[in-house]
């Protein structure tokens, strides 16, 4: 009798929420093409739904800035050693490495010096600080996937296999409904200016940006006093953090759960925290004014380390300064109720701004990231 052909196998690793979800969509697309094909590994409850088999769950690890990080070592030191013995013991066909830079980067490692082929997903971010990584990663990958048609560039000056597979957002950022439909639904009316808050999806944040926006709304009310104001709540964010400073504020705000791009797509301007939250606004073409305030500690440590001109992806993209970006010092809330004065009362300057973002969404092209990288591994399993 013919032996059986053992199935063929993927480990992935993904350590935080966004990845968690690149990983469910790709697989999902491997499953059309190779039906038996097997997942398991480090992820949350996108990759489990989507049948990867999850042998450590990545929510005890999913933490941001030097701070946490350390915090959180022992754990992370735990679930790099079980990943180093998955790959060991089960021999996977493919490793498939899903952003979580540090932690991805050892584990690729350990699997090329034991023969295992590494794809790695979403690189980190070389144009902003320490370039040389590329040749680091370079040594334990097979295939660098990107997500910015530029970075391209900085993998092939070191003839590191590289292959952009396009914007996650692309595919995802869909409102639901019509503009038209939206502002009826949400209790807006059409003819007076509706101004977006996003000040993002991190407790910190919230508790660093919040305030300053909605002092911001106040200023943006005296001034053109039809103005109204909407705030997408991010999943993450607890009512109970929300409130503390919305009764606070003398301002109705609109709070939406679960519709961010319907929310976005109603607002004539928005006041964003910098972050995917800035790429997402621009596939929408609204404008906007990007501000954001670190820990001083992490912004003197960003200063030194941080080798670009813009911190918003729609700017660093373009590879110009279009939309107005408030750091640190510079974000109050008199620098933030100007420029949107400014993008609301100044026609001309809001439809070069929708031009250029018109732009960016060109340049992100079509989307089908999951289908790309699902077709970049099955060229990589042979």
């Amino acid at each position: 009798m013919p032996q059986q052909k053992k199935p063929l196998t993927i480990l992935f690793s993904a350590g935080e929420s966004s990845g968690d979800q690149h990983a469910a969509n790709m697989f999902l697309e491997l499953k059309k093409h190779q039906p038996d094909l097997k997942g398991f590994g480090m992820g949350g409850a996108k990759m489990a739904q989507a049948g990867i088999d999850i042998r450590y769950d990545s929510g005890a690890i999913g933490v941001i800035g030097v701070v946490e990080v350390l915090k959180h070592y022992g754990e992370i030191r735990r679930a790099l050693k079980l990943m180093q013995q998955l790959v060991a013991t089960e021999r996977p066909d493919l490793l498939v490495c899903v952003d979580y830079k540090e932690f991805n980067l050892k584990l690729a490692r350990f699997a090329k010096q034991r023969g295992i082929k590494v794809l790695f997903y979403v690189s980190p971010q070389v144009w902003a600080w320490r370039p040389g990584r590329v040749k680091t990663y370079g040594k334990a990958i097979d295939m660098m996937a990107v997500i910015f048609p530029f970075e391209t560039a900085y993998y092939d000056a070191e003839k590191v296999p590289v292959r952009y597979v396009g914007h996650p957002s692309v595919d995802k950022v869909h409102p639901q409904y019509s503009r038209a439909e939206d502002l009826v639904y949400f209790g807006l009316d059409e003819n007076k200016p509706v101004v977006g808050l996003l000040p993002g999806s991190r407790a910190n944040e919230i508790n660093r940006m919040l305030p300053v926006m909605l002092a911001a709304a106040e200023k943006i009310k005296a001034r053109l006093p039809d103005s109204q104001f909407i705030l997408p709540q991010a999943d993450s964010i607890s009512d109970d953090l929300l409130d503390q400073y919305l009764r606070l504020s003398p301002l109705k705000i609109t709070v939406i759960k679960n519709q961010p791009y319907d929310v976005i797509q109603c607002c004539n301007v928005v006041m964003t925290t910098s972050g995917t939250a800035t790429l997402e606004i621009a596939l929408l073409t609204v404008p906007m004014v990007i501000a954001y305030k670190l820990s001083t500690l992490t912004y003197w440590l960003g200063r030194w380390l941080v080798n670009t001109h813009f911190i918003g992806l729609p700017n660093i993209v373009l590879g110009k300064g279009f939309v107005k970006e408030l750091i640190q010092h510079e974000a109050t809330a008199d620098n933030l109720a100007e420029e949107v004065d400014k993008i609301l009362t100044d026609k001309a300057y809001a439809d070069q701004m929708r031009a250029n973002l018109i732009l960016v969404k060109q340049q992100l092209g079509q989307g089908g990231g999951s289908k790309n990288m699902a077709q970049l591994a099955l060229e990589m399993l042979g």
